[in-house]
């Protein structure tokens, strides 16, 4: 589909263009950034160059027209006539020309269209009267001014065939002043954790319905919102991973607020914390974890083979009735180190934390206890920042990288990111070991961390991933925000060994969940698996 309302120029010439446009935008924005995402080319370091290139070209505002350009196709193949008709809700606006661009594009597409508000039809009740309800038909709640795509019926009806969805979504685009078409919303499959707090369908879904059910909505202030809750409530939604919506403004996501009180009675925690020298890592993250406000909760200090007598005296001093301090010699596996403390550990949620997290508010815990205590999670993970500030986690997604990486990573979190995604509590695939609060039980029930196969890396989303096929989701909780000064006291892989055992674990982790080729759920096909920000593939 076009990116715009005219072809004035061939295809070809017309995605050089836009080529060259979308590469000189991104080394406008960031000339560093761009030299060296260039330079690991020439080097023929790919995967870091991609990494680079795919966020940097991802946020040019023209990138989403080459998108368009070489990208978009919408399968309509298909009877017109088959299946249960769909047919339009429209609400009335403010100017007469919207309502025309939509009955227009309604007419266009062969969809019927009832408008609440008309002379015609002045309320819900007189709409719910004239739908033939024989006919079982679909609805279409839409505001004056948006239109679907071409071929949207189509791809909803082949989307929809043989499914007992009471309600389908499909993605969306903005159309600006000039009906140029913006801000695509490539978005993630039924998620409802981040719908309580962003609806991401209302106004972009066709949904069932009956008579009385509209005609009990006819007092709703905003009875199209109504009745898509009363729809998810009834069953999960059906995801069209297709744009079919071009619309004039979309809802806006609620950025909930940190809960002023959780539970009254919070159940006993067990905190872990692995680690080796840097005393001064350690001392921080004890001040905070004595900041913190929890009910009941025992910390367990596991030593990897400390030898700096600083840090030995420091462990040596700690107050047992306080601190339990185990002793675990051998190379560093921190799965192995995890799970010998959790078969000491007294308490019903375990806390597994890094010994180089600084807490900076004291509701963190209480936060996630809260949540890892519902019956449909499992892991719940924390908003980690860099200390300079930036994102370093906010949840994980599977495939980037045909591997694992953190969501939204760099950015800052005042920024808007990708519909605020990283603001907002949501279910994700998994969340970093880092900072990870989860039932005893549940970790038990699935093993534990697996200590052969990822000794050090991706043994939190293995872990999640085992939770999740259980039943219990992962869940990231950016209510609960900490600063994590990532991998200081262990450093980072970089000799022959490290690099080898890292090639091992990544094999695993692609052998055993096939992150090589699946597509997260919570992220989208349309979104590139090169860059762990959520930009535009091209």
């Amino acid at each position: 589909m076009p990116s715009n309302e005219s072809d004035a120029y061939p295809a070809t010439a017309l995605g050089l263009w836009l080529k060259l446009r979308v590469h000189v935008d991104a080394f406008i924005a960031s000339p560093r950034g761009y030299a060296t995402a260039s330079w690991w080319r020439l080097r023929r370091k790919r995967l870091r160059s991609r990494g680079q290139f795919a966020r940097l070209l991802g946020n040019s505002r023209r990138a989403y027209d080459m998108w368009m350009l070489f990208e978009e196709s919408i399968d309509a193949v298909g009877d017109d006539d088959a299946g249960p008709p769909i047919l339009a809700l429209v609400k009335i606006g403010s100017e007469e020309k919207e309502l025309e661009t939509t009955l227009r594009n309604l007419s266009a597409e062969n969809v019927p269209a009832l408008v609440i508000g008309s002379k015609d039809i002045p309320s819900l009740t007189e709409a719910a009267r004239q739908i033939n309800w024989n006919s079982h038909p679909w609805l279409l709640p839409m505001v004056a001014g948006d239109r679907l795509a071409r071929g949207a019926v189509q791809a909803y009806r082949n989307g929809t065939a043989g499914t007992r969805a009471q309600i389908a979504y499909a993605d969306d685009d903005l159309l600006d002043v000039g009906r140029r078409r913006t801000s695509p919303h490539f978005k993630p499959d039924w998620n409802s954790e981040l719908f309580r707090h962003f609806d991401y369908l209302t106004g972009a879904c066709i949904l069932r319905s009956t008579h009385a059910e509209l005609e009990g909505l006819a007092t709703a202030a905003n009875w199209a919102r109504e009745l898509v809750v009363r729809k998810v409530a009834e069953g999960e939604p059906l995801h069209i991973r297709k744009i079919l919506h071009h619309r004039r403004v979309r809802p806006r996501p609620q950025i909930p607020a940190v809960p002023s009180a959780v539970r009254e009675e919070l159940p006993s925690m067990t905190v872990i914390v692995p680690t080796r020298n840097r005393v001064d890592l350690l001392q921080t993250c004890l001040n905070g974890l004595s900041t913190t406000n929890y009910p009941d909760f025992e910390v367990i200090i596991v030593d990897n083979d400390s030898d700096d007598p600083q840090t030995l005296s420091f462990l040596d001093a700690l107050d047992p009735a306080r601190y339990r301090v185990l002793r675990h010699e051998g190379a560093f596996n921190y799965s192995a180190i995890n799970n010998r403390a959790v078969g000491e550990a007294r308490g019903r949620l375990l806390c597994l934390l890094n010994n180089d997290i600084e807490v900076i508010e004291p509701t963190w815990l209480e936060t996630m206890a809260a949540q890892a205590l519902r019956d449909d999670v499992g892991a719940v993970g924390a908003r980690l920042l860099y200390p300079d500030g930036r994102i370093q986690h906010a949840g994980v997604v599977i495939g980037v990288g045909n591997a694992a990486g953190h969501a939204h990573r760099l950015l800052r979190p005042d920024e808007e990111g990708y519909f605020h995604r990283h603001t907002v509590p949501q279910f994700t695939s998994a969340v970093t070991a880092a900072c990870l609060v989860v039932s005893r039980n549940r970790f038990l029930a699935v093993g534990g961390l697996d200590e052969y196969n990822f000794p050090v890396a991706f043994n939190d989303v293995d872990l999640c991933m085992r939770l999740n096929k259980r039943g219990w989701q992962s869940l990231y909780e950016p209510r609960a925000t900490l600063i994590h000064h990532e991998s200081v006291s262990r450093g980072f892989d970089r000799d022959p060994a490290g690099a080898a055992r890292f090639a091992a674990e990544l094999s695993a982790l692609q052998r055993t969940w096939r992150t090589a080729e699946v597509i997260d759920p919570f992220h989208h096909p349309e979104l590139s698996r090169s860059s762990e920000r959520f930009v535009v593939r091209l």
